[in-house]
């Protein structure tokens, strides 16, 4: 379980951040050398490339709650079509353009009326949607994938995470992450976290009896 100590500081927001700094910019480091068609490559989020999740990266990173919801009423609280919005917003004429954009945020504590850690699940996540397809493996600090993963266990805010995984035993192999009773679902933590937050191919990482029924309820990201 969650040291408490950790768990107060991550609700302030405080010594969350460099976390997600260290994460924006290793994402960052990971794409300098993407070639054009490597930028074009389907991620896992569906209907969005490589490019366009950096770029709702780079927007979720620029809003704060004053434009966030300046934003939810001119879409007339179309959800979708403001995210839509500010991605094209900081999508750029150039994949160089794009990553830049990115680049620009990495020291941001500019966000949306989410808590940091949310954003830090933003930020892993969505470099797992982007790393996958292309083939780029990060070594995630599990430290950083256990506070993460036991945000995720009982929150339905960004992403329906804690509702997915309900009646389903989840055990990381590769350090403390826990939750739950019912089959057992057991491999990485970072699979178990992707697979909570609807990516269905990380299934293919996980083992036990629950396993397939956790991908029948993961759905579009």
């Amino acid at each position: 379980m969650t040291d408490p100590a950790l768990t107060a500081d991550r609700n302030r927001g405080t010594g969350v951040w460099p976390l997600i700094r260290t994460e924006r910019a290793a994402l960052a480091a990971d794409l300098a050398e993407l070639t054009d068609e490597q930028w074009a490559t389907p991620s896992l989020c569906a209907g969005l490339t490589v490019r366009q999740v950096l770029a709702h990266l780079t927007a979720g990173a620029s809003l704060n709650a004053v434009s966030w919801l300046a934003g939810v009423i001119r879409c007339r609280f179309d959800f979708d079509k403001q995210v839509a919005m500010r991605l094209a917003e900081q999508l750029g004429a150039t994949p160089g353009e794009t990553l830049e954009r990115f680049r620009r945020i990495v020291p941001s504590t500019t966000k949306p009326p989410l808590p940091a850690i949310a954003m830090l699940g933003e930020t892993i996540v969505h470099g797992e949607d982007i790393r996958r397809p292309l083939g780029i493996r990060r070594d995630h600090p599990i430290g950083v994938l256990t506070e993460t993963a036991e945000y995720y266990r009982g929150s339905d805010l960004v992403v329906v995470a804690k509702g997915r995984i309900g009646g389903l035993r989840l055990v990381a192999d590769d350090g403390p992450f826990t939750t739950g009773s019912g089959p057992l679902v057991s491999g990485p933590t970072v699979a178990l976290m992707m697979a909570m937050t609807g990516r269905a191919t990380y299934c293919d990482d996980l083992e036990g009896d629950g396993v397939e029924l956790l991908r029948g309820r993961c759905g579009t990201a």
